[in-house]
C-alpha cells in the first residue's frame, strides 16, 4: 500500500469544499431573483433564448442549491455531479463560448480573443476615471481592477472538478457516502 493512500480523502474533500460556495452562491442568487433569472433564460434578444425558461431556471437552481449541499456533505456525490456538469455545459455553450477561453482579459495570453484590445482600452479609461474622481488607492489596495472576458475558463474548470468527483466520489472519512457505504455495504 502506498504510504500516502491514507491521505487520499484530501483531494475529493478539497474539491468539494471549493465547489460548494461556487454553486451555492450561483443557485441562491438565481433563486432570489427567480423571475428575472427565468426572463433572462428565455429572452432571445438580451438573454439565453432557452425554451421553457421557468423550468430551465428551476432546474438550474435545484441543481446548484441541492447539488452544492450534497457535494458539501459528500452525500450522493457522484449523482450530484451529473446535473451540475450539465449546468456547466449549458453555461459554457450558451453564455461563455462566444467570448473564447479566458474568464479575465489578459493581452499576454495566447488565447486572448479579438475583444482583448477593447478590454484593455476600457480598463485604462476606468482606471483614469477612478484615479481622477475616486479614492483610487483605497479601491486598489487589495488588487488591481480587471475586465471580465466572460469566457469558458471557469465553467470548464468547474466541469473538470465535477468530473473528478464523478470518478472519485466524496472520498473517505469526511463524506456521508463513505459512512453509508461502510454501514450498508461492508467489504468482505
Amino acid at each position: 500500500m502506498d504510504s500516502t493512500q491514507h491521505l487520499s480523502f484530501l483531494a475529493p474533500l478539497m474539491i468539494r469544499l471549493y465547489l460548494f460556495p461556487v454553486f451555492w452562491i450561483a443557485g441562491t442568487n438565481k433563486l432570489q431573483a427567480f423571475d428575472s433569472t427565468a426572463m433572462w433564460f428565455g429572452n432571445p434578444d438580451w438573454g439565453l433564448g432557452l425554451p421553457f425558461p421557468y423550468l430551465m431556471a428551476g432546474l438550474a437552481v435545484a441543481a446548484e442549491v441541492i447539488g452544492s449541499i450534497f457535494i458539501l456533505m459528500g452525500f450522493a456525490t457522484r449523482w450530484a455531479t451529473i446535473p451540475l456538469m450539465v449546468t456547466m455545459i449549458v453555461a459554457a455553450v450558451s453564455v461563455h463560448l462566444e467570448n473564447g477561453w479566458q474568464a479575465v482579459h489578459d493581452l499576454m495570453s495566447p488565447w486572448a480573443n479579438e475583444n482583448a484590445a477593447g478590454a484593455s482600452e476600457r480598463l485604462e479609461r476606468a482606471n483614469a476615471i477612478l484615479q481622477e474622481h475616486g479614492n483610487y488607492e483605497w479601491l486598489t489596495e487589495h488588487g488591481s481592477f480587471i475586465i471580465s472576458n466572460n469566457g469558458i475558463e471557469w465553467a470548464a474548470t468547474y466541469f473538470i472538478m465535477l468530473l473528478a468527483l464523478l470518478f472519485l466520489g466524496g472520498g473517505k472519512y469526511l463524506s456521508a457516502d463513505y459512512w453509508i457505504r461502510r454501514k450498508y455495504m461492508p467489504e468482505n
